[in-house]
């Protein structure tokens, strides 16, 4: 019995250690990623145009003229290429040619694309609502008149279970700090807050109202029979961990998860630690997106999603590790 333990400890810590290595490669590829994706973001800037900034080195010359409503030629010309090069060129193949790094040529083909292509809009109209039009305008009014309470109340219900945009909320939010018009300090203060009082605000009800009441009202929570399946399966596999997970990996889950965890009756010290945690990261990954974007939101979609996938990769490593330490403090 005693070797059938120890020889799935050893399978154990060497899956762990392999789990360890595939997050540990996922956080750098993630972060190198949306580094990437931020630095050609702030080139587009440079010329004057956010609309280049979804260039990419795997896209070709044929693509990018498509997209951007220029002739092949004309991008040929003013890359200075030779004419007979192929419209099917990759800029990856092209920067080798070059010598010069993909990120450099994707760059200069910015440049380009904005001296000859018509469909480049230099000068944004402030008034088109965009890609933010797909929220409701009436909350994207509070959040740019009332900033602070508007920030605050959005992410409170939403941590509770209301179907709110508080990950576009607190990217927007971003934006108005990197404008002036909000403080990065109190932009995560409020957000951080509101978020934790709307989680232990679920956990409460969870607590106090009991699962017998839960599986007959819940869907005023967000708190649904396949939503609950999932996190439970979450808890018997992760227990606690859940919390953190739950406010990155599976934020869609988090109200739940909340509730579930009031109804279960966990520790309120480790729900509240790992819900502190959990905020915090999820907030500076918002916030940080929204100010590193300014005003143009619609040109974040790629950076929020290597961002997120790096809020995913290190909220793993944590929880690898801090199931590793338990193990070695119980042993």
């Amino acid at each position: 019995m005693a070797a059938v333990t120890r020889a799935r400890s050893r399978w154990l810590h060497r899956v762990r250690l392999a789990l360890v290595m595939v997050a540990t490669l996922a956080t750098v590829i993630f972060a190198l990623r949306a580094y990437h994706s931020l630095l050609l973001l702030r080139s587009a800037y440079q010329v004057g145009a956010p609309d280049v900034s979804s260039i990419r080195p795997w896209m070709t010359l044929r693509y990018v003229a498509g997209t951007y409503g220029a002739s092949e030629a004309a991008v040929i010309a003013r890359l200075e290429l030779a004419p007979e090069t192929r419209p099917d060129t990759s800029l990856r193949a092209l920067a080798e040619r070059e010598g010069l790094s993909p990120f450099e040529y994707v760059r200069r083909v910015q440049r380009a694309v904005v001296d000859v292509a018509p469909a480049v809009t230099t000068n944004r109209d402030d008034t088109s609502p965009g890609w933010l039009g797909t929220i409701g305008g009436e909350l994207l009014a509070a959040l740019l008149v009332y900033r602070y309470p508007a920030l605050g109340l959005t992410l409170l219900l939403g941590a509770v279970g209301l179907p709110l945009p508080t990950g576009l909320s607190a990217a927007v939010a971003g934006s108005l700090v990197a404008q002036a018009r909000m403080s990065w300090l109190g932009a995560s203060t409020v957000a951080v807050t509101a978020s934790v009082l709307g989680d232990l605000a679920g956990y409460g009800l969870g607590r106090v109202l009991g699962g017998e009441f839960l599986e007959r009202r819940g869907r005023w929570f967000g708190y649904t029979p396949a939503g609950r399946a999932r996190v439970q399966r979450l808890l018997d596999r992760w227990g606690i961990l859940t919390v953190l997970l739950s406010r990155t990996l599976v934020s869609h889950l988090s109200s739940v998860v909340n509730v579930l965890c009031g109804v279960s009756r966990c520790r309120l010290p480790q729900f509240l630690a790992f819900a502190v945690i959990g905020r915090l990261m999820w907030t500076s990954a918002y916030l940080g997106l929204g100010y590193a974007v300014g005003g143009d939101l619609d040109a974040a979609a790629d950076s929020l999603e290597n961002l997120t996938g790096l809020a995913v990769s290190l909220a793993v490593l944590a929880g690898l590790g801090l199931g590793t330490v338990r193990e070695n403090v119980g042993a």
